[in-house]
């Protein structure tokens, strides 16, 4: 595996510890913040709070990565890698419960 590659997944990881750090007071103000009833003063405070959590706290800022070669897109959840690397991997029928589809 190359050094980009695990740079990247760990940034990817960092991302993800720090979203689940956050995500409850994230939610608490996000919600605090549309809450209607509440006077404007309060919603303004509640906003503030939230624009000075970190921004990588945020679970839209995450990525699913396959873990093999780092890459971002084409990526199967179920197996946490590539398309490219699955099809290699269930040719050389390294993966479980994994064969090629014939009819």
């Amino acid at each position: 595996m190359s050094t980009v590659s695990e740079k990247r997944n760990i940034e990817d990881h960092k991302r993800r510890l720090l979203a689940t750090k956050f995500e409850l007071k994230r939610k608490l103000y996000k919600s605090l913040y549309r809450d209607v009833n509440l006077p404007t003063e309060v919603r303004e405070k509640y906003l503030c709070k939230l624009a000075r959590l970190p921004r990588n706290s945020s679970f839209t800022r995450l990525r699913n990565r396959c873990i093999f070669t780092g890459r971002s897109r084409a990526v199967y959840e179920k197996f946490r890698m590539s398309r490219i690397v699955f099809r290699s991997l269930a040719n050389q029928g390294m993966l479980m419960g994994v064969k090629k589809a014939s009819w």
